[in-house]
């Protein structure tokens, strides 16, 4: 299969602007609720799901090392769920700086390369970059993202379809 890959590079990017827009709204939502941006990163949409902090992780990290994998560059260290509200609007915007300096060229005559890897702690899974990226990755990054932004539906949070296009369409 043969895909422009650099293309997942800025829509990754735009990702990163709706994550922030998002936790920016979660944030005001909690505070008039009494609670603080840091009491959102603990919202879960049921219980048995992770929270607010480990959806944003993850949206954070499948765009730090997806692209870096299928250009077989090196990956940004992880994001940790730990993270504050304001560790992780600087994740966010360290990993939309890093996306910004990648190049189609990295990208070129790698989506054939086959790349195997766990994808849970009994899962492992071999594909080519192109997989990767277009079945994997960009399905993953949308789930978590869709789950944060569920998250705040939940808790009543004022955020509709325009706020996943934060920077226009």
């Amino acid at each position: 299969m043969s895909v422009d890959l650099f293309t997942f590079v800025g829509m990754f990017s735009r990702q990163m602007d709706v994550a922030q827009h998002l936790l920016t709204k979660g944030a005001a939502h909690a505070e008039t609720l009494g609670e603080t941006g840091e009491d959102m990163l603990t919202w879960r949409l049921v219980e048995d799901m992770l929270p607010v902090s480990f959806q944003v992780m993850l949206v954070c990290n499948t765009a730090r090392w997806w692209p870096a994998r299928a250009a077989g560059l090196a990956e940004l260290e992880s994001a940790p769920m730990s993270l504050t509200l304001d560790g992780f609007h600087a994740a966010l915007a360290e990993t939309k700086a890093w996306l910004g300096t990648l190049t189609p060229g990295q990208f070129a005559g790698r989506d054939d390369v086959v790349m195997t890897y766990d994808i849970s702690p009994t899962d492992k899974a071999t594909l080519t970059a192109a997989q990767w990226i277009t079945g994997f990755a960009t399905t993953n990054l949308y789930f978590h993202q869709s789950t944060l932004y569920g998250i705040l539906r939940a808790r009543g949070a004022k955020v509709g379809k325009f706020d996943l296009f934060p920077g226009g369409l």
